[in-house]
């Protein structure tokens, strides 16, 4: 499985046509982070021509429509609020492993570019805390193409090249990102939660108090259905080993039981919602379906 290069994450700006970025969140989050007002003031938009009348603001008269009508005829705009979307993308050195169609650390990059221009499409802001667990990296909310196209450079940049053992990358980014959301702002966090602790899930109950915040889980078939029966090597580099399938199975099984139930609990604790990835599905299958049915609790 080749790493994933950067022409494939702009291709993906095709991929985000006719979806959104839902919100789900509590209506304080709403109301701070609506896309626009019906309010018509001197904002961003252009959206009509029609006469003036007393109490219109005397700077938007449109001066060629009055001449040609020889009626004063004023500009209307409607007001645009850009609501932030944070990406937070856990680029861990373990998430360098995919048993099927492509690694780990690759879905997660291509959620994420995904989700970047899925809401710099509808107007959104879009910033983004990516790390890999050597370097992490903020990059601000911005508009349309000049707020993607940084995250696809530093997603590329931070992936990882090989596998290793799993390093708290999770706690890096929350870290980072907590003290930078506002309310009203969206928050979208991308990770396999292999190393999520405590720690992990009182900065993560700190972002959901000042933002909307859902969770997209990565995941890999062999680490839930667990290895077939038959003689294997496994690991990293220095710590490469033997298994047997059969002897492992249940083990493993039990491994990830307590793993599914760990993350499980953290969403109901905080009451958000969780979209599993999984390896075996193109991103775009697996999100457009996520954005195109009803949040479901985990």
């Amino acid at each position: 499985m080749k790493p994933v290069d950067l022409d494939e994450l702009l291709v993906l700006r095709g991929a985000a046509h006719r979806l959104t970025l839902r919100s789900s969140g509590p209506a304080r989050a709403l109301l701070l982070g609506s896309h626009r007002s019906a309010h018509r003031g001197r904002g961003l938009e252009f959206e009509e021509v029609r006469q003036y009348v007393h109490g219109d603001d005397p700077r938007s008269i449109d001066w060629r429509v009055t001449a040609r009508r020889g009626r004063p005829h004023t500009k209307l705009y409607r007001e645009e609020r850009e609501r932030p979307v944070w990406l937070l993308v856990d680029l861990n050195p373990a998430m360098y492993f995919g048993s099927r169609l492509q690694l780990k650390s690759s879905l997660a990059m291509r959620a994420a570019a995904l989700l970047a221009w899925i809401g710099a499409r509808g107007g959104d802001r879009i910033g983004a805390v990516v790390t890999n667990g050597t370097v992490t990296r903020c990059i601000p909310p911005r508009s349309r193409e000049a707020g993607v196209l940084p995250i696809l450079n530093t997603l590329i940049e931070l992936q990882p090249t090989s596998p290793a053992p799993p390093l708290h990358t999770l706690r890096a980014a929350l870290e980072t990102l907590t003290p930078l959301v506002h309310p009203g702002s969206l928050s979208l966090v991308l990770s396999d939660f292999a190393t999520a602790d405590e720690r992990d899930d009182t900065l993560l109950a700190r972002l959901t108090a000042h933002s909307e915040c859902r969770l997209f889980w990565i995941v890999d078939p062999l680490e839930y259905e667990g290895l077939p029966a038959g003689r294997f090597r496994g690991g990293y580099p220095g710590a490469i080993r033997a298994l047997n399938g059969r002897d492992v199975h249940q083990q493993w099984l039990t491994a990830w039981q307590q793993r599914e139930q760990s993350v499980t609990a953290l969403a109901q604790r905080l009451m958000l919602s969780v979209t599993r990835l999984t390896t075996t599905r193109p991103v775009e299958q697996a999100l457009a379906e996520w954005l195109t049915k009803p949040d479901v609790a985990a």
